[in-house]
């Protein structure tokens, strides 16, 4: 299935790009993770869309296409302001707001705008494998993998698929090269980095430095979701332990859960199938047939158990 190519605007007016799936339908915005693009969801986009969903792929700021921030503005909050200024051009576009889909980086930002926002800016949210308090162990695993060649990159796509394959020995290696070439920009002096800013790394500050102010507007965020919510969290994750999975469960029980056996940080790439799968189920168990928003009403400070009242 192809796609075709648009960009929005973020919070700063910072251009992001986006691929959409799909021509009708209600929305889902799909936010991928710290140092991936959106390509890392290209094929749950394509299921979505076969399904009757409109779906939006979007890179954030300082990924793949989408602009690098000038004054290096990458706090969380920063990406969360984005999210919101997508989100309502989504409502606006389609007269519904978005069910958004958020994986690491991309879940701590839309809990974060879910949290801030005055009223319901998502029609539902699904956060994959992240939760208000995670393994900070894996978080220093995750980010050491992104420091290790941020600045001097690969003198060829070959050597970093060997490092990606190091990384991540669980995987089969992909017959071509040619994917990976999607995460990669060849620069002037011959080197091919990953296609993000790597002062992104240095924006992210409250996850290390100042963990507990994150993590009390992060607990903050899930004790007020009153919109359908899942958590899908990898079995294998470096990040997410089950007393994490618990702990969120027990701040926002009438979420769903999912947990994709085998599959470790980045789910969607490691279990494919069956990540697209628990997504799409959760999604048919809404039982929303066209515009129908008269859910929100009933579910906000009423509705704690089922979706549907």
């Amino acid at each position: 299935m192809s796609s075709l190519h648009e960009s929005f605007f973020g919070a700063a007016h910072n251009r992001l790009a986006a691929d959409v799936f799909g021509a009708a339908g209600r929305p889902v915005l799909l936010l991928h993770g710290g140092g991936q693009t959106r390509h890392a969801w290209r094929r749950t986009a394509v299921a979505l869309a076969r399904a009757g969903w409109v779906a939006y792929a979007v890179d954030q700021r300082g990924h793949g296409d989408s602009e690098w921030i000038t004054d290096g503005a990458y706090a969380f909050g920063d990406y969360a302001n984005d999210i919101a200024a997508v989100a309502a051009e989504l409502t606006r576009r389609h007269g519904v707001p978005p069910v958004t889909i958020g994986a690491s980086l991309g879940g701590i930002a839309s809990l974060l705008a879910a949290g801030e926002a005055p009223g319901p800016i998502f029609a539902a949210l699904v956060l994959v494998d992240i939760t208000p308090r995670v393994d900070l162990s894996g978080v220093a695993k995750v980010q050491g993998f992104m420091r290790a060649h941020a600045r001097d990159g690969f003198a060829s796509v070959a050597e970093a698929a060997e490092a990606v394959a190091a990384y991540l020995p669980h995987r089969p290696r992909p017959r071509s090269t040619e994917g990976l070439k999607k995460n990669l920009r060849l620069h002037p002096d011959g080197r091919w980095r990953w296609h993000w800013d790597p002062r992104f790394l240095d924006g992210r500050r409250p996850i290390d430095g100042n963990r507990s102010v994150i993590e009390e507007q992060l607990l903050a965020g899930a004790r007020g979701l009153t919109i359908p919510a899942m958590l899908v969290r990898g079995g294998a994750s470096e990040l997410v332990q089950e007393e994490h999975a618990k702990e969120f469960l027990a701040l926002v029980p009438h979420a769903r859960y999912a947990d994709v056996s085998g599959a470790r940080h980045m789910v969607a790439g490691d279990k494919n199938d069956q990540f697209s799968a628990a997504i799409l189920e959760f999604l048919k168990s809404l039982g929303w047939l066209g515009n129908d928003l008269s859910w929100i009403g009933r579910v906000a400070g009423v509705c704690r158990g089922p979706y549907l009242c």
